[in-house]
């Protein structure tokens, strides 16, 4: 078979291209503005995500040097001002800093003897479901301090038995109200046990674990050598204690 003339084939090259041609620029005249429109809001839609991510950052840089220098105010004794920053920050769209301070918040009425604005502040922040559970935990436990004197036995080791065990890391606290609360109630095995219990957890502080094994001994748990010879308080103050404790 012949082949086609060269001068044929560069004709046809040069229809083919020009075909492409007007199919893009129909394409171009038609979709063009909306391409060029497109790009545009993207661009615009990412400076937007920029800003507001700068914006975010800065905020909470800012936030976390305000809760920072309440903390320095609150350590040289500066509580009027520390708090103030405490109340500004726990309305903050941040949760975390927002339940620190008012954390801080309910420390600062429990260590000025404000009981009951304590316990109210903890209560808040103990059924705020939206706080992770140890800190919720964690507010409940302060909330009963706060409030032991005024509860019921019953009701402390309600509130605090689920945490007044060896897995929970606020055990040595909760342990300890929940089993002053059995002597209350005059259950002396139950307290003497959970004292126990407290004396043999290491992960317990060791102020704690002291006053556990003192009280332990006195209701007849043995637990003298837990501690490993560190220094324990004396066993008539601590007996004078439970005495007091159970007799409540």
């Amino acid at each position: 078979m012949a082949t086609p003339p060269p001068e044929n084939q560069a004709f046809l090259r040069e229809v083919d291209e020009e075909y492409r041609r007007d199919q893009l620029m129909r394409f171009w005249r038609r979709w063009g503005r909306w391409l060029v429109a497109g790009v545009v809001v993207v661009l615009l839609g990412l400076a937007l995500w920029l800003y507001l991510s700068h914006r975010d950052t800065r905020s909470a840089e800012l936030q976390g040097e305000r809760f920072d220098t309440a903390l320095h105010d609150l350590a040289e004794d500066k509580v009027d001002s520390a708090q103030a920053v405490f109340i500004e920050l726990s309305e903050s769209d941040r949760a975390g800093y927002a339940a620190m301070s008012r954390f801080s918040e309910a420390n600062i009425a429990l260590a000025n003897d404000n009981l009951a604005e304590a316990a109210a502040t903890f209560g808040a922040i103990a059924n705020d479901e939206s706080l992770p559970e140890p800190f919720r935990n964690l507010a409940l436990v302060r909330q009963t301090l706060a409030e032991y004197e005024q509860m019921e036995p019953a009701a402390v080791i309600e509130r605090l038995g689920p945490l007044a065990n060896p897995d929970s890391p606020f055990f040595g606290t909760a342990g300890e109200m929940v089993a002053a609360a059995y002597l209350k109630q005059g259950k002396r095995q139950e307290a003497g046990e959970l004292y126990g219990q407290i004396a043999r957890t290491e992960s317990v502080p060791s102020s704690v674990r002291q006053r556990a094994v003192q009280i332990a001994g006195v209701l007849g748990v043995d637990t003298s050598e837990t501690l490993d010879g560190e220094s324990t308080e004396s066993s008539e103050a601590t007996n004078e204690q439970t005495e007091e404790a159970s007799n409540q």
